[in-house]
């Protein structure tokens, strides 16, 4: 049968389907999906996190001209301490050059809800270093599994807690026979120096001998080493580290749970407020849940987040 010959009109429709459908074809090749919204300019980055598009921002009456929220907002980005090679919590991707991780994703937020947009500057910092950046003032905020305790708190603000995690020890894949603290004694036992790990392995394994190393990657190539037995550390940071390290494991239950907080400069209370009302926000609208979905989802599942001013009063003396 011999074809009709195409109208004008309809030539000019079957052109117009064509264009449609290719620039639908486009938008999925490029990660997108027919019909979703395009990222929200400056929020997100780009396609960014989901959670960055609708995140929260502070009214300009709660950033007065002299605070120091006004002083980040006219600098234009939050200084945040954090970690460049913690997995699932802060590290950076050598391939971007972003940081990926829960902590990461909440300094994005926080600096959301102070600019309008996620521009932050992450300052690398160890256990042992913290204080100091803080008390010098070189970053804004700490956000960097920090857990509050007594003696840190003389020295610097806790806002929250804004996490939670208990202990556990990890060790080489195959290892048999160690499920408790107690199973550690006279054993050589790592961890991370400045942690509360230490005196929880002093009480249980009196008779261990404890390696410590300024940062987590160093306690982990030291147990892959088989410099020590097991190394202690916060679930949370393990969650991450095993995840990337199938030799190792995680054995036991968690013990000792504790809290983490946001450090903030001690001589800055109008901050640590401001971050108080912050945090109480992406708690309870969602925000928090999110991004812990986002960065521990796969590995520990859903988690109910701490409650906000929860840590007794005496972590927060000034003596």
């Amino acid at each position: 049968m011999k074809p009709r010959p195409t109208s004008p009109a309809a030539h000019r429709t079957v052109l117009l389907l064509t264009a449609v459908c290719a620039a639908a074809l486009t938008a999925t090749a490029c990660g997108g999906s027919p019909g979703s919204a395009p990222p929200v300019p400056g929020k997100s980055g780009g396609a960014g996190p989901d959670y960055l598009a609708d995140a929260p921002e502070a009214a300009a009456a709660a950033m007065p001209d002299d605070s120091t929220m006004a002083k980040i907002r006219k600098r234009g980005y939050l200084i945040v301490g954090g970690s460049s090679d913690a997995p699932l919590l802060s590290q950076k991707n050598p391939t971007t050059g972003k940081y990926e991780g829960f902590d990461a994703d909440m300094g994005r937020l926080l600096a959301a809800y102070i600019l309008g947009e996620p521009n932050v500057r992450i300052v690398s910092s160890a256990t042992q270093t913290r204080e100091a950046l803080l008390q010098n003032h070189t970053v804004d905020v700490v956000f960097q599994t920090y857990s509050i305790t007594p003696e840190r708190a003389r020295q610097v603000t806790f806002v929250g807690p804004y996490l939670s995690s208990g202990f556990q020890i990890a060790t080489r894949k195959g290892t048999q026979g160690i499920t408790t603290l107690a199973d550690l004694n006279g054993q050589t036992v790592i961890a991370g120096a400045n942690t509360p790990a230490i005196p929880e392995i002093k009480k249980a394994a009196p008779k261990a001998k404890i390696l410590t190393f300024d940062t987590d990657p160093a306690c982990i190539q030291a147990l892959k080493q088989g410099r020590g037995k097991a190394y202690v550390q916060d679930n949370i940071t393990l969650a991450g580290t095993v995840k990337t390290s199938p030799d190792l494991q995680i054995t036991g239950e968690p013990f000792n749970e504790g809290n983490m907080g946001i450090g903030v400069p001690k001589d800055q209370p109008e901050m640590s407020k401001f971050v108080n009302t912050w945090l109480t926000k992406v708690i309870d609208d969602g925000h928090w849940s999110k991004v812990w979905k986002a960065n521990f989802g796969d590995t520990l599942g859903d988690k109910t987040p701490p409650v906000v001013g929860s840590v007794p009063d005496v972590y927060s003396s000034k003596d």
